[in-house]
């Protein structure tokens, strides 16, 4: 492997960082328009299998050790900064990838920075947005009648108290798919625009042909401090003002959804204490408002005790019970048994880490994979709980895929 040389400057923050990226590649971690763009490959790194993340931490450690940086700026984001996709499943065909870009321009609190790599000579120009272009999203290997099967089967299996030698399922989070197919040539930065300005509190990401727009902080880190967020029970937002608060407090105080949380809870927490024993959520979870529903909230936060990094916690975290349920192994058992396809990189990490193993990580969720044939496939999740009903979770994928479907279309 290459030693990485790497430079970091100063300058006038830029407007908006997605004019930046590469039309048909782009590398992209924002949030309220602060982030990074990446623009090129200096390095590649692929991982596979159960050992994925921990691999990732490893090789990464080894690449942040041997680099070469002048950083003038040092902030989050400067200086080596990897941009990162892995996936859901330990068994998923797709790879799992870090990716140093050649040249990285950042903007983060009114500070403006370019990155070079190995004397990376891209020029650092905003192009215009190529044409406009629309695409119907349609039902992909399970369709709606099929995922309120399999809804109700999960529900079944939860109420039966046990899988065979396998410990009893408390809640499953079960996604469905829509396909499309983008054009030939088409910029994909038109999407990234559309998703970061109707959901400018979302993390709005691309790595790797994987691309969309977050609610869920996994984990941040930075000089030693941890933050997470914690999303688990929604509702549509209400027509007006009163349905509004009226769906809020039904959220608020919905056994169903309450449970739903505690489980996504108390498994960010199980897997962060042993890195920091004071790590501690919010006592009670809050109601989140977005464009398009309410999202119940918990904040984790502490201090780490152990040196570990970002993606040391990761490796930690994933899956947590908010994409995969609770218990973990059973439930990774059903998703395979009902869900006909691989998830790939959706409802896996995503996000950037830096040399000193700090980085910010968000679940993909709001996601879609755009593969080199130009196929598309989106997905969209529900967790499923022993008071589930089909047709309310198919109700709730219906939502959470409003973000993906109208940026494409």
């Amino acid at each position: 492997m290459t030693d990485l040389t790497v430079e970091t400057r100063r300058i006038d923050p830029v407007p908006s960082l997605i004019p930046f990226a590469d039309p048909a590649h782009p590398l992209l971690f924002l949030r309220r328009g602060d982030g990074i763009a990446g623009i090129g490959e200096a390095l590649r790194l692929e991982f596979h299998g159960p050992t994925r993340l921990a691999d990732a931490a490893a090789a990464w450690r080894d690449v942040a050790a041997s680099a070469r940086v002048d950083d003038e700026v040092r902030i989050g984001g400067s200086g080596l900064v990897a941009c990162g996709a892995f996936t859901f499943d330990d068994d998923s065909t797709r790879a799992s990838v870090l990716i140093v870009p050649r040249v990285v321009i950042g903007r983060r609190d009114g500070v403006g920075w370019v990155t070079r790599v190995n004397g990376a000579d891209d020029a650092v120009v905003a192009s215009p947005l190529g044409a406009e272009y629309r695409l119907p999203l349609h039902p992909g290997a399970l369709p709606p009648d099929a995922y309120r099967e399999a809804v109700r089967t999960a529900v079944g299996r939860i109420l039966s108290g046990s899988l065979e030698k396998a410990p009893a399922l408390e809640k499953v989070v079960l996604a469905r798919d829509l396909v499309g197919h983008v054009p030939e040539g088409a910029d994909l930065r038109r999407v990234l625009l559309e998703l970061a300005l109707g959901y400018p509190d979302t993390w709005t990401f691309a790595v790797d042909g994987h691309l969309g727009s977050s609610p869920e902080t996994l984990v941040r880190v930075r000089d030693g401090d941890v933050t997470a967020r914690v999303l688990a029970g929604s509702h549509a937002r209400g027509a007006d003002a009163e349905a509004d608060a009226a769906a809020a407090l039904e959220l608020a105080t919905s056994s169903k959804d309450l449970d739903e949380h505690r489980f996504a809870v108390e498994s960010v927490l199980r897997a962060l204490r042993p890195h920091g024993p004071g790590i501690t959520s919010t006592e009670l979870p809050f109601t989140l408002k977005l464009p398009n529903l309410w999202h119940l909230a918990s904040d984790v936060h502490g201090r780490l005790s152990d040196g570990s990094g970002a993606l040391d916690l990761v490796a930690a975290l994933h899956p947590t019970a908010a994409v995969a349920g609770t218990p973990t192994r059973t439930a990774l058992e059903v998703i395979r048994e009902l869900e006909p396809f691989d998830r790939g990189r959706y409802s896996g990490p995503v996000g950037w880490v830096d040399q000193a193993g700090d980085g910010k990580w968000a679940i993909s969720l709001r996601s879609a994979e755009v593969d080199a044939d130009g196929t598309l496939t989106a997905y969209a999740g529900a967790g499923v709980v022993a008071e589930s009903d089909p047709d309310r979770e198919l109700a709730e994928t219906k939502l959470k895929f409003r973000p993906i479907v109208e940026a494409f279309g």
